[in-house]
């Protein structure tokens, strides 16, 4: 694979959009009334060229999203900057939901980021909910004149690109954009701010008892081993043979303090234990939490939870007082804690007496270059440089970086004199050294990985989670070699033959290794004394977090009515009997995957309809536009003014991939009577 493009380097001194509209002759702005005429508007490129489709039926073509805002975000899953946008997408999307659909061009840089089903495992991971295309050929990329991660590029309601982004910025910037756009193209008539849904991976997936966890630590003095649950936002607690001892975390995200029931997460990495207290790298949070296992409470001691965008050298804080960007690993050496700040590039370091946070080593470049650990600036050159370091470990006189983006395991002096060397990478070369990787054995000098995420020191020897290979291999420091001990580069759950699938997290006890195999949502054991045999851990009693789907299934609100004439209606079994017909616009259809919902409120006090029939889902078993529903009711007799709101999802015929949102509210006066006539209460819908 020849990949010649490079990840954004450096910041932008500030988050700009970079729109390529011009302003007309007359000196209007460029969201002016005459907008549909500057010269320099360009038709975007089809979206055909991708190998598959995640969270969509199928895929998308531009004229199924006409009268939308379409952002397309292309991005790369190992790349922190583009982890780092998602968030602000996110809010993007909650704000204008009905006007804006982000597509995620999944651009992919290593060779296992061109397999789809790797794209659906960090969609799911990421909790993306938007439709994402695997350009795996990189057609779209070159279509649209992408040359960085992450990239934007912004389609109007008429498919017109109007605007470009490299790098990363944030919901303020997005939203100032789309403030004036979404205005701008409202008054012209051309915006469709009709709701659509998605088929979203995570519609369909499982429960499972762990979700891509992340890291691992055991402790062999304790017989504990700590496991970093990161899509369930806890740390989840086992004897060394699996037995369940706590659960730290709701399972809710957020950033709680407090005990282990009420205290949250978000997307915890390292797990490291010192003295008896558990430190947390609490990546999505940018924070460090310490939990005191004894009186069970979780505090944060590093991080403000809000992300930094500044890229210092030379700058000691008070830790709860300065931001952080992604903290991924942590290691202690005598009593500090140092830190493989992913988001920054670089090692940072904190001390507890007196309580400083500050970077130890890396010129915030992104690369992989060996000299001095910290220059005076940014960016000064001659200077070590990292390329989102991912774990850490340490035989006493070394800190041994898994250096990821470099495909590279570093080497870290303690003695501030000393130098940052390469044990394994790309260092030595002249150029290119974030886009060589692959999977070479034997002597060090030209021995590739892939992505490393995990590593562990044990006797001279320092074990290497290869994440993208799907190996776990071993580097001999005293022979200088790198040997695959278990695994191969296919993806797999199997313990005879060892298989992985994309495992990230590594640590050693009672000379066991114990595996975070991420994408397989295990934990895995291979031991050091009988041949690296490998086996799965199991957690029994170990339960998926109870927590409620926030996200709504569509909004309900500011509905237009039908008001039904006055009916009375006789119950049958203590239920209130509903015939409903649909007018879909011509070509549509009901989609076959989505579940109907309706809601139904009484005006009148509670006399007729119990709680429990609010918000019930309905599954559309014979996709007729003609349908019954019956209603639970509290009492058989009496009258009372309904309101009933129906949601359902429709498509164009011989197609589901974009469904649209239809919402539907009828409201009249209903009395229930043994002697009435019909047994149903008949709604249509005719307004479209």
């Amino acid at each position: 694979m020849d990949l010649q493009h490079h990840t954004l380097q450096r910041p932008a001194a500030k988050a700009i959009l970079v729109l390529i509209l011009v302003a007309t002759l007359s000196g209007q702005g460029a969201f002016g009334q005459n907008i549909q005429t500057l010269p320099n508007r360009v038709r975007a490129p089809a979206l055909d060229g991708g190998s598959d489709w995640i969270n969509t039926s199928g895929p998308l073509d531009l004229g199924q999203l006409r009268g939308k805002f379409v952002l397309l975000d292309f991005w790369t899953y190992c790349c922190i900057n583009c982890m780092h946008i998602l968030p602000e997408l996110k809010k993007l999307e909650q704000k204008y939901a009905n006007e804006l659909v982000v597509i995620g061009v999944h651009s992919g840089k290593f060779f296992s980021e061109g397999d789809s089903k790797n794209i659906h495992d960090a969609v799911l991971r990421y909790g993306i909910e938007h439709p994402v295309v695997n350009d795996a050929q990189r057609i779209l990329w070159t279509k649209y004149q992408v040359s960085v991660w992450p990239s934007f590029r912004i389609i109007d309601p008429e498919g017109f690109v109007i605007a470009t982004h490299s790098g990363e910025t944030t919901f303020e910037a997005l939203d100032a954009f789309f403030s004036r756009a979404v205005l701008s193209y409202r008054r012209k008539r051309v915006l469709d701010e009709t709701p659509l849904r998605f088929e979203l991976e995570r519609y369909s997936e499982a429960p499972t008892p762990l979700r891509f966890p992340g890291k691992v630590y055991a402790d062999e003095a304790s017989d504990r081993l700590f496991i970093s649950d990161s899509s369930h936002n806890r740390i989840v607690v086992t004897r060394l043979d699996g037995t369940l001892v706590d659960v730290i975390g709701s399972g809710g995200m957020g950033r709680q303090d407090g005990g282990y029931q009420a205290a949250t997460f978000d997307h915890p990495q390292a797990v490291v234990l010192h003295q008896g207290h558990l430190y947390v790298a609490d990546t999505e949070n940018h924070s460090i939490r310490k939990i005191d296992l004894v009186n069970k409470q979780v505090t944060t001691i590093a991080g403000t939870g809000k992300m930094s965008s500044e890229f210092v050298v030379r700058s000691a804080g008070r830790p709860t007082s300065t931001s952080l960007s992604s903290p991924w690993a942590l290691c202690f050496h005598e009593d500090e804690l140092y830190i493989a700040m992913a988001g920054k590039h670089q090692i940072w370091k904190m001390t507890f007496d007196p309580p400083k946070i500050f970077p130890y080593a890396g010129n915030c470049e992104e690369d992989i270059i060996d000299g001095p650990l910290l220059p005076r600036a940014a960016y000064q050159k001659g200077f070590a440089a990292f390329a989102q370091p991912s774990g850490l470990t340490s035989d006493g006189q070394w800190l041994f970086v898994a250096d990821s983006e470099g495909s590279s395991i570093r080497a870290v002096p303690f003695l501030p004199n000393d130098r940052v060397r390469t044990v394994i990478g790309t260092a030595a070369l002249p150029d290119n050294r974030l886009f060589t990787f692959g999977d070479r054995e034997g002597r060090l000098a030209p021995g590739m990985l892939q992505h490393p995420l995990g590593v562990a020191y044990d006797n001279k020897r320092i074990y290497v989670a290869d994440t993208y290979n799907n190996k776990i291999k071993v580097i001999d420091l005293a022979t200088s070699t790198l040997k695959t001990i278990a695994g191969d580069f296919e993806s797999g759950r199997t313990d005879q033959p060892a298989r992985f699938d994309e495992p990230a997290g590594l640590s050693i006890a009672a000379n066991k290794l114990f595996v975070a195999d991420t994408n397989n949502h295990l934990v895995r054991v291979i031991d050091l004394a009988d041949n690296y045999a490998v086996k799965t851990l199991d957690i029994k009693g170990l339960e998926p977090p109870d927590i409620e789907d926030s996200t709504p299934i569509v909004p309900l609100a500011n509905l237009k009515q039908t008001t039904f004439a006055a009916t009375e209606v006789k119950p049958v079994d203590g239920q209130l009997g509903l015939s409903i017909e649909l007018n879909l616009p011509e070509g549509n259809k009901l989609n076959s995957a989505a579940p109907m919902s309706y809601r139904v409120e009484v005006l009148d006090g509670d006399k007729i309809i119990s709680a429990d029939a609010v918000g019930k889902s309905q599954q559309i078993s014979d996709l007729s536009t003609r349908f019954n529903l019956d209603i639970p009711l509290a009492a058989t007799q009496g009258a009372a003014r309904l309101n009933i709101m129906l949601t359902f999802f429709y498509c164009r015929e011989g197609s589901e991939a974009v469904c649209k949102v239809g919402d539907v509210s009828w409201t009249g006066l209903v009395t229930l009577s043994d002697k009435a006539r019909t047994e149903q209460l008949e709604l249509k819908h005719v307004a479209w």
